[in-house]
């Protein structure tokens, strides 16, 4: 039998459900391939069960039936997101007691899309079907979002991807999904900066009293020494006055 589910169960012996690819790549209404032993398998059980998600899409009829049997089901199911819940997928992540998306998921909502031949009765028909496929989405899409249906309306029309933080932000999912050891790092890590912290305070502190300390009285300076005064210029050397007459008196003679 070529499913598209994986029951399994857990490392803490809970039940595990997984999808891996398309909705029903097979016909959902086959001969093995049947809801009754999808139903079958489910109920099985009991107690929480995980649901591992990674999917595009796929037959919207057998994700609302799936839809309906986890939301039928009486244990909690929490839905983890790893990959990607797209189309489809997305109505099945409804379900979920709790969603949880890694922080590389990635959700996303449109349109139901379908194939029709015929004449334009047989087009209009189709018509109609897709749109009471997408009220009936719709309603999946508000019961755990909480957004109102002309919302929801648009960003089906508008195909909308929606990363993790988004879909927390807007209803579709309640958390991302946690490695227990990178958070016990992040313990460490909080634990050094709570150090450093403190080690900033002391230091601080120091400084405070440091400067609360009266200021010593600086040491009396010398008075200034005033500058001795410039050495007077050299006399300029010359020759008396009785010289110069003498001197004269010859030339005149």
């Amino acid at each position: 039998m070529n499913k598209f589910w994986n029951f399994s169960k857990g490392e803490d012996g809970g039940r595990v459900l997984r999808f891996d690819g398309v909705i029903a790549a097979e016909s959902w209404w086959g001969d093995e391939i049947t809801p009754e032993v999808f139903r079958a398998e489910l109920f099985a059980g009991d107690g929480d069960i995980t649901v591992w998600l990674n999917s595009p899409g796929g037959d919207c009829i057998a994700a609302s039936q799936i839809y309906a049997m986890l939301m039928d089901y009486k244990g909690n199911v929490t839905v983890k997101i790893d990959g990607i819940a797209a189309s489809a997928a997305s109505v099945i992540a409804m379900a979920g007691t709790q969603v949880l998306m890694a922080p590389t998921a990635l959700m996303m909502v449109h349109n139901p899309m379908t194939f029709a031949i015929g004449d334009s009765d047989e087009m209009q028909k189709a018509i109609d079907m897709l749109a009471a496929v997408k009220e009936s989405i719709i309603n999946a899409y508000q019961i755990k979002s909480g957004q109102g249906r002309t919302k929801l309306s648009n960003l089906m029309d508008a195909e909308t991807w929606l990363p993790a933080q988004t879909a927390i932000e807007m209803g579709f999912a309640d958390g991302i999904l946690e490695d227990s050891k990178r958070s016990g790092n992040a313990t460490e890590a909080q634990d050094v900066v709570n150090y450093m912290f403190s080690r900033m305070a002391v230091t601080n502190s120091l400084l405070d009293k440091m400067q609360m300390k009266p200021k010593a009285e600086p040491p009396p300076q010398e008075p200034p020494v005033s500058p001795e005064p410039p050495p007077a210029p050299p006399k300029p050397e010359g020759i008396t006055a009785e010289s110069l007459e003498k001197r004269l008196s010859l030339i005149l003679h």
